[in-house]
């Protein structure tokens, strides 16, 4: 039996319907042998049978093509129907009947998903049976047709499973290959930022302390860059993003340190920070940061050069409250529905590069706290706002 065969058999036995088809079928129709048969030009070949006269036929056995009246069906495309063979004036002098010992049988086609012709049900019994009425045979047309649309809905379940099972094991390979990337990226970028780090103890003269920073402040771009791709991820691939929650007591001189590396980063932007957190809270300390610091790096980007940039931290009621504030151009309630969405970015500051992931991972760090980031933009400011429970 070839594969195609077996996996006909399997999809007919794999639909719940047909042992309840076959069995109302021979209740309405006397007829104690029923089955599914794949019928093609060359094999007759058993899906599935309900068998009380012990013809002794079970799924995967087969019969000459030649000496079935399916082989009929399947030419003309029209049911076989035989009430009683031995006085019937088409098929009494067929040796099927006798060969096989019934008087009373039926056949109609059955179709897969493409219209194209798969095979037969079938009903037959030693006695005669009165199956030549309007109610009998559309019983038995309107369950082969049954099957043949259960056969089309199940052939494209499990195409959708197996495109799912495809995309889960692609995304598993691309989850995979962004680790590796990451890991492979982050190490030369260590090493070069260990030797900017030496260079700059020892380089002396100005032009090279100025090529210095600037090759350190790339540096860090890129670690951020890879972070964010990493924690993007993570993001899709349905983990989330990773904490590492633990009792915190410095979580004000954490955000006290980010506030000070970017302001060193962008001297010529006026960041002022009033942080005000005491105690010991449970969180993700460098988490907190890195939300911080997109918010951040979000103001210095598309805020007003002008105007100072506002950081404000405490905690109250056991909440903490981290915000942000920057003056400028209100931005359009179509605009803050996106801007949350990855790779999302405004039109008129592509310019400005970045991959547009800064505020998508905020928010998710948020969420992965329990907490909310919200955003409130008119002609005064536009303050982002991350509220959390410790």
């Amino acid at each position: 039996m070839n594969s195609s065969i077996e996996r006909d058999i399997r999809t007919i036995q794999s639909i719940e319907a047909v042992p309840h088809i076959m069995k109302m079928l021979s209740d309405a129709t006397g007829l104690r042998f029923i089955c599914v048969a794949r019928v093609t030009e060359d094999n007759w070949t058993m899906c599935a049978v309900l068998d009380e006269v012990n013809f002794n036929l079970i799924p995967g056995d087969e019969l000459d093509i030649k000496t079935t009246f399916c082989n009929q069906v399947r030419k003309s495309t029209k049911p076989v129907v035989i009430e009683h063979a031995k006085e019937d004036t088409v098929y009494r002098e067929s040796e099927i009947p006798i060969m096989y010992g019934f008087e009373s049988y039926f056949s109609y086609p059955i179709y897969n998903k493409n219209g194209e012709f798969f095979g037969t049900l079938c009903g037959l019994d030693p006695l005669p049976a009165v199956l030549k009425t309007d109610k009998i045979e559309n019983q038995i047309k309107s369950f082969a047709e049954l099957i043949s649309r259960q056969m089309e809905v199940d052939e494209r379940l499990i195409a959708a499973e197996t495109n799912l099972i495809s995309e889960q094991a692609a995304a598993k390979l691309r989850e995979q290959y962004i680790a590796i990337l990451g890991h492979d990226l982050r190490t030369p970028l260590s090493a070069l930022k260990m030797g900017v780090d030496f260079l700059v103890d020892h380089a002396s003269d100005a032009t090279s302390q100025k090529v210095l920073s600037r090759m350190d402040n790339s540096a860090k771009r890129m670690t951020r860059l890879i972070s964010d791709v990493m924690d993007f991820t993570h993001g899709q691939m349905g983990k989330g993003i990773q904490l590492n929650v633990k009792p915190v007591s410095d979580l004000e001189s954490v955000l006290a340190h980010t506030v000070t590396e970017l302001s060193s980063l962008h001297s010529d932007r006026d960041i002022r920070a009033n942080i005000n957190i005491d105690g010991t809270f449970s969180c993700d300390p460098e988490r907190i940061s890195q939300l911080l610091s997109n918010l951040l790096i979000n103001a210095i980007v598309h805020g007003d050069r002008a105007q100072p940039i506002k950081v404000i931290a405490n905690v109250e009621q056991e909440t903490l409250t981290v915000s942000v504030s920057n003056g400028g151009a209100p931005i359009s309630a179509d605009v803050i529905d996106k801007l949350f969405h990855p790779f999302w970015r405004n039109e008129n500051n592509k310019k400005n590069g970045g991959l547009g992931l800064g505020l998508f991972i905020a928010s998710q760090i948020a969420e992965a706290h329990k907490g909310s980031l919200m955003v409130h933009s008119d002609e005064n400011e536009t303050v982002f706002s991350f509220k959390a429970a410790l």
